[in-house]
């Protein structure tokens, strides 16, 4: 029995989101007499975050605290339009369409402000959920009572749409050149392992990662998407398969006590870094970070799996019969 050891390398760049004939996001924003603003929105929370990551765009856009807003997934009959939480596009569209819609929130506050402060609409601006008289710290009102007074004294509804559609990008007829998404996210995945040449097991043993992922907006939810996509991969790259014995489609798997899913004991030592590199197609640089974190692990065992044995697999998942048939045929052709 021998153990042996291999590192591979695996780099990404993604795009976030598509054209799809404009790729749009659609959103509204409306105050309640409390002060509480609702972000209503077609997209769909899926685990990564997006409440909270929402929540913190539309409270930074408008100078409030983000407990202040409630990010509304609707039914999409009452919702305004979304093409689809998908392509890494959520965070990216929805944001540019929840600053539009903020700036119409913003006009009306300051608007409203001013009449209670006896002032002009460009001598004001709001931050920390106030709306203070420029260069007078002392002299402001709270965005909660400018709200109610809108709504009960001045008559006027703090309402604002916003909306954002990436534009429509031809195809030269002579290069083929376009511009099909909005931005590029990029990565790098280097990985150790070790492969028991008697069995076939191959163990990750080490991972280290560098996602560029433009501005980070909640760096916890980043985090843990970079972790669980990794994990996602790994899976994908060593034990999870519908047809274990494909292309044959006998012994299917059709519970989860046969498909075999990575557990805390199979997780390897993950070592990550986060880079920003603001996006300019986003007014706050964001970019899409959540599909591009579970691609770059395969290749990269593949090619560990290369360095260790010399031999290329190029079907996943990596199981150690495929390793041990890739060992006894590199023997077979291996000249005396």
């Amino acid at each position: 029995m021998a153990k042996i050891r291999g590192r591979g390398i695996a780099a990404i760049n993604y795009p976030t989101g598509m054209n799809l004939g404009g790729d749009p996001s659609q959103v509204v924003i409306f105050a309640q007499p409390d002060g509480k603003f609702v972000v209503s929105v077609a997209s769909v929370e899926l685990g990564q975050g997006l409440r909270t990551a929402l929540a913190q765009v539309a409270a930074e856009a408008i100078g409030i605290d983000p407990e202040q807003i409630e990010v509304k997934f609707g039914d999409t009959e009452a919702a305004p339009h979304d093409t689809g939480t998908f392509a890494s596009r959520t965070t990216h569209r929805m944001s540019n369409a929840i600053f539009a819609a903020s700036q119409e929130i913003k006009k009306i506050i300051l608007d409203v402000a001013s009449k209670i402060l006896e002032t002009t609409p460009s001598d004001l601006e709001i931050r920390e959920s106030k709306v203070y008289v420029k260069g007078v710290p002392d002299k402001f009102v709270t965005v909660q009572e400018v709200v109610n007074k809108a709504q009960f004294v001045y008559n006027t509804p703090v309402v604002g749409k916003g909306l954002y559609v990436k534009p429509k990008s031809p195809v030269d007829p002579d290069t083929g050149e376009a511009d099909p998404h909005s931005t590029m996210a990029h990565g790098c995945t280097i990985v150790d392992v070790e492969i028991d040449t008697e069995t076939g097991m191959l163990t990750v043993t080490d991972v280290y990662t560098v996602y560029e992922v433009g501005r980070v907006v909640n760096r916890n939810f980043v985090e843990g998407q970079i972790i669980g996509g990794l994990v996602m991969g790994l899976g994908a790259a060593l034990t999870e398969t519908v047809y274990p014995r494909y292309p044959s489609l006998e012994y299917q798997t059709t519970s989860f006590q046969e498909y075999v899913l990575p557990t805390a004991g199979d997780i390897p030592r993950i070592n990550y870094k986060i880079i920003e590199n603001p996006t300019s197609t986003n007014v706050f640089g964001i970019k899409g970070v959540g599909e591009m974190v579970v691609n770059s692990i395969a290749p990269a065992i593949a090619n560990a799996v290369f360095n260790a044995i010399g031999v290329q697999i190029t079907e996943l998942p990596i199981t150690p019969e495929k390793i041990l048939k890739a060992l006894a045929e590199k023997k077979k052709n291996t000249p005396r």
